[in-house]
């Protein structure tokens, strides 16, 4: 062998390494998330709580990944509809739920997962805001009942005959009822609707006496004077930005309290096996997002507070507040399958 020869062998061989060591590297780190549009589904109209929350989220946190982030409404089955849709997609993180954790919980004592995921532990989940339910009525000269007190009597006196318009069975309003129900041992007449919007419109026209709805839905009617809240669903007031503030249930239904808070938290969640990379990306866009004017004044204008909740903590309050829905929807007998047989403790 030349002397030549001998000394291109090594070079070249060394050259071969070199070529790959950024492959080698690469190969090591995590790789770049996102690298494509993201999606969003909603699963209930344009124009809801949930909907509404989810486009101020999605703006801030487009900015943040540096993504091009649609939001895509696919109501349907109190929102189970939408929710299935993604967890049937793959859990690569470019399509995320929104939902209204509230509905979200009560899935599966409703019978809507079996066959697909148990409960909110297979999801990740980010909780950004939360709005009160808010026991409502028609206000101005038509109003009824100016204070909770004016509207117990009226309970006690026409029990099963007093209407409350809610977005149908297991929808927010339904729940906010239904826990005022179990606090007052009173009945109440359910009226039904398509969705929330319907509900309100019904209640500001007289055709139904009370909308338990969320406070974000019916604020700006309240804030014109056109609706009376008479209280919200917490053991504190809320302070309403351009209204007077609305007391809390326990004030006047003390029994009600181990059901409360009763609103709807709204937020956003992946399958749990979602990649390691686009959860932290997602979680580290959630966290800006939530922190920016747009949310924060969103959610003051819209009667609610942010919560901003993701992790461990985030995970502790659905669990509470599925163990709140899950129980009173099987005391109201509109659960399909017992809170019992998911392992589900009584609040």
């Amino acid at each position: 062998m030349s002397k030549k020869t001998s000394w291109r062998i090594p070079t070249v061989i060394a050259l071969g390494i070199a070529s790959l060591l950024p492959q080698l590297s690469s190969a090591q780190a995590p790789a770049k998330w996102p690298t494509q549009d993201i999606s969003i589904v909603v699963p209930y109209p344009p124009g809801g709580g949930t909907d509404l929350t989810t486009r101020a989220l999605a703006e801030e946190m487009g900015k943040a990944l540096k993504a091009n982030i649609s939001v895509i409404n696919q109501p349907g089955a109190s929102g189970s509809v939408g929710t299935l849709a993604v967890w049937n997609k793959p859990h690569n993180g470019y399509t995320i739920s929104a939902n209204g954790i509230l509905a979200f919980t009560s899935y599966p004592v409703r019978g809507f997962t079996e066959g697909a995921y148990k409960d909110q532990k297979d999801w990740h989940i980010w909780i950004a805001t939360y709005s009160p339910n808010a026991i409502v009525t028609r206000g101005g000269d038509g109003a009824k009942y100016k204070t909770m007190a004016d509207l117990l009597a009226a309970l006690k006196a026409k029990p099963g005959e007093i209407t409350f318009g809610t977005a149908g069975v297991g929808s927010g309003g339904h729940m906010g009822a239904e826990v005022l129900k179990l606090g007052t041992k009173i009945p109440y007449k359910h009226i039904s609707y398509q969705g929330g919007a319907p509900a309100i419109v019904g209640g500001l026209s007289g055709e139904v006496d009370i909308v338990p709805q969320l406070l974000m839905e019916m604020v700006d009617h309240i804030r014109a004077g056109k609706m009376n809240a008479l209280a919200v669903l917490m053991d504190k007031p809320f302070k309403l930005s351009g209204a007077p503030d609305i007391p809390a249930i326990t004030d006047s239904v003390p029994d009600v309290k181990p059901y409360l808070p009763m609103g709807e938290s709204f937020g956003i969640m992946v399958p749990k096996d979602t990649p390691a990379n686009a959860v932290k990306a997602i979680d580290e866009a959630f966290k800006i997002a939530v922190q920016s004017d747009t949310v924060k004044k969103f959610a003051a204008e819209k009667g609610s507070v942010v919560l901003a909740l993701s992790g461990e903590e985030a995970q502790a309050h659905v669990a509470k507040l599925s163990s709140i829905v899950s129980w009173t929807l099987f005391d109201g007998g509109a659960a399909k399958i017992s809170p019992d047989k998911l392992g589900i403790p009584k609040p």
